[in-house]
């Protein structure tokens, strides 16, 4: 595939304008994907009150996207590599636009539902590709990783501000929080179209499709995402059958894999130790991240009475991570290397929901701000970092792969975290007079959930060092 040319190695950093411009379209496709999650999540209740939904049909609003999301991210990373990073980009990106103003035009719930499955789908192949474009568009080093830190920064930063757009849209109409990325979505596409590249190589490639292998492991991803999602709305017996035939369709998967000569995951790939740890690293983050926004939301909004725009302002703090990812971040990797900074960050992320165990019913958000504000630079130092470490050292023809990978990491590590933080809160809440006190030990998922992660990237530090 063509790059985009920038200066040698040994010349300033500073991207061309082109460069720049090609950049600002693809963060501008991740900051659409975060403000997507972020402001749908706070429009719940407004959405329920106008469609009629029970609480089993309004959790499907955020499992529908989820599923589309986490089961067809490694299909759709490795459609990237074989039918055009730049193509699948565009394409995806104008159905994501259709199905997101279908969405806010839904009469019914079901309308919805598909909707924003169809939309999981759409950033499923939109989203690694836009990283598999910046990943073989800037050359690996310095470029590339300062690339990935503003790309990582602006995907995050999308998050945070997702939360208070979401509650300034959805108090006017909730339609607005569905029609909003559509009309932002429109304005990405137009200005992808002359300045993302195209690269003519990409026509010659082989483009032979692993279709069994394709349906096997997006069964098994959509399997195990929907046993984990549902894990707090159905029986043990359900979950285990589902979470089984999930891991069967994984077994599959590999046997197919092994006998395939065009496989859609090289196996190899696996053995690369940065690469898997970078991505378990990250599903326990993620894990740990969205158990605790869960946790939080709930404590603010049904034991403190907060409303969801009050909500979302307290959480804002977070969203310092957009302003420290691309500027404090890669100075900090240039002098102490990514697997320090990751650490760093995660033992912070550690500390965050440590420093939140306290909380009680009169808890004033002075003494929730180290919270908020810590989590904000543990994103910041383990986010781009983790994405650098998991994409640096793969061939050309599999930086779509290496996208899915990560991205399927992080979603599933999504759907982990709030299932297990809800079914904690399910447990020890449930008939007792003390619903703080089951808060209070849900946090427990997100601390383990970190700890486990930092104890992984410790490991990978320990490794480099020993090299």
């Amino acid at each position: 595939m063509s790059t985009v040319q920038f200066p040698s190695p040994s010349s300033s950093l500073r991207l061309t304008p082109r460069a720049w411009g090609m950049l600002f379209v693809l963060c501008g496709a991740i900051f659409l994907e975060g403000i997507n999650v972020a402001m749908l999540n706070v429009a719940l209740p407004a959405i329920r009150a106008d469609l009629g939904l029970s609480t089993g049909e309004l959790q499907w609003v955020i499992s529908a996207y989820v599923l589309g999301y986490g089961g067809f991210m490694l299909a759709g990373g490795r459609a990237a590599d074989l039918f055009g990073r730049r193509r699948m980009f565009l394409v995806w990106l104008a159905v994501f636009l259709v199905v997101s103003a279908l969405g806010g035009m839904a009469a019914e719930g079901w309308m919805l539902i598909a909707a924003r499955f169809v939309a999981g789908v759409a950033a499923a192949v939109m989203t690694p590709a836009g990283l598999s474009i910046i990943t073989t568009g800037f050359e690996e080093g310095p470029r590339r990783n300062q690339a990935l830190l503003v790309y990582s920064g602006t995907a995050a930063g999308g998050f945070s501000l997702g939360l208070v757009l979401g509650g300034l849209l959805a108090s006017v109409n909730w339609r607005l929080v569905l029609f909003m990325p559509a009309v932002l979505a429109l304005v990405i596409l137009v200005a992808a179209v002359p300045l993302i590249p195209a690269a003519p190589q990409e026509r010659s490639r082989d483009r032979r499709v692993d279709v069994l292998g394709a349906a096997a492991i997006t069964g098994a991803i959509v399997l195990l995402v929907l046993g984990v999602e549902r894990a707090a709305h159905v029986s043990a017996g359900q979950t285990a059958v589902t979470v089984v035939a999930g891991f069967a369709l994984a077994a599959l998967f590999v046997v197919v894999e092994r006998r395939s000569a065009a496989p859609l995951l090289r196996l190899g790939i696996l053995r690369s130790g940065p690469l898997v740890r970078a991505n378990l690293a990250g599903l326990l983050f993620s894990g740990a991240f969205f158990g605790f926004q869960f946790i939080a939301v709930l404590y603010l909004q049904e034991l403190r009475g907060w409303g969801s725009l009050q909500t979302s302002l307290a959480m804002l703090a977070i969203g310092a991570d957009a302003v420290l990812a691309p500027t404090l971040t890669p100075r900090l990797v240039n002098r102490f290397g990514n697997s320090r900074v990751i650490l760093a960050g995660l033992l912070l992320a550690v500390l965050s929901y440590v420093l939140f165990l306290p909380i009680g019913l009169d808890t004033v958000y002075l003494a929730m701000f180290p919270t908020m504000i810590l989590l904000g630079v543990a994103f910041a130092l383990a986010y781009g970092p983790l994405t650098i470490i998991a994409t640096d050292g793969i061939d050309e023809s599999e930086q779509g792969l290496a996208g899915g990978l990560l991205y399927t990491s992080f979603q599933f590590g999504a759907a982990l975290g709030l299932a297990a933080s809800t079914a904690v809160i399910v447990a020890t809440t449930t008939g007792t007079a003390d619903p703080l006190g089951g808060y209070r030990t849900a946090l427990a998922v997100p601390i383990a959930a970190a700890v486990l992660a930092a104890l992984v990237s410790a490991f990978g530090l320990r490794k480099e060092n020993t090299r």
